[in-house]
């Protein structure tokens, strides 16, 4: 199976290295990756040059566009440019970040999951942060969400879902629109990929209202997003993080925003959404 890999990078001089090293080490080389730049300022392109140079398999192109770090349509737009370079030749499509470090047996694996069912969609890993000096997994999320960071796509769930959504909740919303096209997601709790820079470490205050606005355009209706941003202000021990998700959600209540998905898919979402809620409470 053919894999191609998107890697968007904003000033990573300090983790690009590690992460095109990781892909290096592969027991199963990519076919192809492309290294977006993204209005770097620092040493970044040049390391990705030498990368570049040592293996003719790694590409890279460089945009311009806001220097402000946008969750969500940020990083998509530069999905985007660097999928926009590639053929269609691939049977597997990643978008992965640069600030992670894959153990040498990710992408083997990663087919080795498409491999095992034709209705797996979306694969990956888990991700782990050091802490004390110790890896440990980053419990933001349930170990069987594939997280954004390394995404991997089997083509035709991709066309299917159309694509990642330039929206924060995209890595929210595009393993919700495979199931409700038909596919599955399976994460291989074995892979361990090393996240260099924890979610959430350089929070914008900007972007408060965000998260709450994502569960608006995905359809969620105010319940559901009532017991999102409970759970989440709980595991961030944060009152403004529960607010602010309730905030966000008004305010694109109130300014009409667009959807992310249709009214048929966000049926889906919701009972999809309580069917994991009550099989929580009921353990």
């Amino acid at each position: 199976m053919n894999i191609y890999i998107v890697i968007p990078t904003h000033n990573e001089e300090n983790y690009i290295a590690l992460m095109l090293e990781s892909l290096t080490t592969q027991t199963l080389l990519p076919k192809k990756v492309v290294v977006v730049n993204d209005n770097s300022t620092d040493k970044t392109q040049e390391l990705v040059d030498d990368f570049s140079t040592k293996n003719n398999w790694i590409e890279s192109i460089t945009i311009q566009s806001s220097k402000e770090h946008i969750p969500g349509s940020k990083v998509i737009n530069a999905f985007y440019k660097g999928l926009e370079t590639l053929d269609s030749n691939y049977d597997i499509i990643c978008k992965f970040d640069a600030d992670i470090i894959l153990p040498n047996n990710y992408l083997e694996c990663i087919v080795n999951l498409f491999k095992s069912s034709e209705k797996i969609g979306i694969a990956g890993g888990l991700a782990y942060i050091k802490k004390n000096n110790k890896w440990i997994y980053e419990t933001i999320s349930s170990k069987n969400h594939v997280r954004g960071p390394f995404k991997a796509y089997r083509k035709d769930c991709f066309k299917a879902i159309g694509g990642l959504k330039q929206s924060i909740g995209w890595d929210t919303v595009d393993v919700l629109l495979a199931q409700y096209y038909g596919w599955k997601i399976k994460t291989d709790t074995t892979l361990k990929v090393k996240h260099l820079k924890p979610t959430g470490k350089y929070y914008n205050p900007k972007n408060r209202f965000l998260q709450g606005e994502a569960f608006y355009k995905m359809r969620y209706g105010f319940t559901i997003t009532l017991i999102a941003a409970i759970k989440k202000g709980l595991t961030n021990l944060s009152f403004i993080s529960f607010v602010n998700d309730l905030k966000g959600f008004f305010k694109a209540k109130t300014n009409k925003t667009e959807y992310l998905v249709s009214e048929a898919e966000g049926k889906f979402i919701r009972k999809l959404r309580w069917k994991g809620i009550k099989s929580n409470i009921l353990g």
